[in-house]
């Protein structure tokens, strides 16, 4: 596993937003784990989080794209993140933008904030983690109307690897479905990998205990 990665998943859990217990997704299922991205708080981490994702981005997609975007709310910081990170490490100047919830009327008119989108444009889009891809479904149409854009694909922070609406992983269902390639800075079984066992800052994070709670959660909710 790349260093990168696994200084990743140390400063998730530092920030508290990988969590380890008993949880409820949206989705109704009850989990031993949970990653809450609205715990990166401060600007020294923003800044540590867009460049994990500027190095997955790379890795992924190459830097031949024009606008990374980010649907609101949560999108909108990764943007501006994520592209200040490329921008620092690669000396490539990417656009940023995000769409409102609510489509403004007076002064910046429109539904977009940051950059406009136009013909020809390359355009990927960032999250924080996909579980059904239902923001996707919302937020492909919005691009895609600003004009003959090319979506290359979706960039997350953890893919949960279990299954989205049908047997297959949601970033699966998504690649399959709209022909995106998508891509993770890190998935949940290379968290596991480098958690189990391992003592982390005096405590073991995942122990025989929550690691055979993951399995019991993979086994009935895991991708195929």
């Amino acid at each position: 596993m790349e260093a990168y990665k696994q200084e990743f998943i140390e400063f998730m859990v530092d920030c508290e937003v990988l969590k380890f217990g008993s949880f409820v997704t949206k989705s109704g299922r009850n989990t031993p784990f949970f990653v809450n991205t609205g715990f990166y708080r401060t600007g020294a981490q923003l800044r540590r989080l867009g460049g994990y994702y500027a190095r997955a981005i790379k890795e992924k997609f190459g830097l031949d794209f024009d606008v990374l975007f980010g649907p609101a709310y949560k999108g909108i910081p990764l943007t501006v993140a994520a592209t200040s990170a490329i921008s620092e490490l690669y000396n490539a100047d990417i656009r940023y933008c995000s769409n409102r919830k609510e489509v403004k009327d007076h002064g910046d008119k429109g539904i977009l904030l940051g950059s406009p989108i136009g013909d020809g444009d390359k355009v990927i889009i960032i999250e924080d983690v996909t579980t059904a891809g239902t923001s996707i479904q919302e937020t492909l149409p919005i691009i895609k109307a600003q004009g003959n854009v090319e979506v290359q694909g979706l960039v997350v922070s953890v893919d949960r690897m279990e299954r989205g609406q049908g047997e297959k992983s949601a970033l699966a269902e998504i690649e399959e479905k709209y022909g995106l390639k998508t891509t993770a800075i890190v998935t949940m079984a290379e968290v596991v990998e480098h958690l189990y066992g391992k003592e982390y800052k005096g405590r073991v994070i995942i122990d025989d205990e929550m690691k055979a709670a993951i399995d019991a959660y993979y086994e009935e909710y895991g991708a195929k």
